[in-house]
């Protein structure tokens, strides 16, 4: 009987912490003294499609990096790494919640995506010979575009492609690069 009394009690203790623990939450979880994390405040400031930046505090705010690499076939891989920020599936609600949204990819300041996943690939004719600066930019979910200090939170890489050198191989390929850029106060590349 003290065989079947033990794993119980066991199990009550184990379920009593686990309450007491989700009940709680911590601060970074839950913003200060147990309250939600903002969500900010709109800026009278927009980005170049009209869109108002919203303020969060250096601390909570979302953070992206890019990371551009050439694929076999000429165009270019895109890989989003983004920290205390999730990608809100299409049709969330438009309202901005603290931490969630999409990203807008640009290739020299000109819009060619909108993500809601990390990962995104450009074709070789979005990205020509010469340098590119490929900018990724995270959104909340009600449009607006969140930012640090004034600063929309973007990392930008900067990628070159040129002309393939003349060789015997008929194979032969361009060499392409993709540097990260230091994105600034905003930036989280």
């Amino acid at each position: 009987m003290s065989s079947t009394r033990t794993p119980i009690t066991v199990l009550a203790v184990a379920l009593a912490l686990t309450a007491g623990l989700v009940g709680c939450g911590s601060p970074d979880a839950r913003g200060q003294a147990g309250a939600p994390p903002s969500a900010g405040r709109l800026l009278d400031t927009r980005d170049p499609e009209g869109r108002p930046y919203r303020e969060v505090d250096a601390e909570s705010a979302p953070r992206v990096g890019v990371e551009v690499t050439s694929e076999a076939d000429g165009g270019w891989a895109v890989r989003l790494r983004v920290r205390g920020f999730r990608f809100s599936p299409h049709g969330a609600t438009g309202r901005a919640v603290p931490g969630r949204g999409l990203a807008h990819l640009y290739v020299d300041d000109r819009l060619v995506a909108r993500l809601r996943t990390p990962g995104h690939r450009l074709s070789p004719a979005s990205v020509p010979r010469g340098t590119h600066r490929v900018t990724a930019r995270l959104y909340a979910d009600d449009g607006s575009v969140w930012a640090v200090d004034g600063e929309p939170v973007e990392s930008t890489a900067d990628v070159t492609v040129s002309e393939p050198e003349a060789s015997a191989s008929a194979s032969a390929t361009a060499p392409r690069t993709a540097a990260p850029v230091d994105a600034g106060a905003g930036g989280g590349g």
